[in-house]
């Protein structure tokens, strides 16, 4: 009696399993929906040459930059990420605004924030949060934004101050690398 009750969970796990790979492959077949026809509509021998045949589709094997298929995600050749942050710019931002704790950076959005920190000689508590916008080393290309804990901003001149100190430093950074 235990055999039997044994082989018909076995029978029972197998169809299961087959069932659930039916379900998988239905569900990614149905991924991948084709160009030009309606969902539901039935697929005739002729809709598949005239699918292949059709220009504005493309070969499914080649990179789709389209990003219509799945396999789009597996077999991409142009990389056209590119960090767009200044590396002096982020070095000097860190190296001026080193006595705030860095709470998060993002070096391919070129964001730096801080939590607050009291500057060396000073009273008053800032936190920072510093934007690298650009490639370029120019002073469009950083944004600084500067406030108490009490949550206000900081004035004009002491957030410019700051601004031109990073970009000080900066310069300092690059010539320092151009002697090497």
């Amino acid at each position: 009696m235990n055999k039997s009750s044994s082989g018909g969970t076995m029978k029972t796990n197998r169809i299961s399993k087959l069932v659930l790979m039916g379900l998988l492959v239905a569900t990614v077949a149905a991924c991948g929906g084709r160009k030009g026809r309606v969902s539901g509509e039935p697929l005739v021998p002729g809709d598949i040459d005239a699918f292949q045949n059709r220009t504005d589709v493309g070969n499914p094997l080649e990179n789709n930059k389209t990003g219509s298929s799945i396999w789009d995600i597996f077999n991409r050749k142009n990389q056209d990420l590119s960090v767009a942050v200044n590396r002096y710019l982020w070095n000097a931002s860190l190296d001026v605004l080193n006595f705030l704790p860095v709470q998060s950076v993002d070096p391919f959005t070129g964001v730096i924030v801080t939590g607050y920190g009291t500057p060396p000689g000073g009273g008053r508590a800032y936190r920072a949060t510093v934007y690298i916008k650009d490639p370029a080393l120019e002073a469009r290309s950083l944004v600084v934004s500067m406030q108490t804990r009490g949550g206000n901003p900081v004035s004009a001149s002491t957030q410019r101050a700051i601004e031109d100190a990073i970009l000080g430093r900066a310069r300092q950074m690059r010539i320092a690398d151009k002697k090497f």
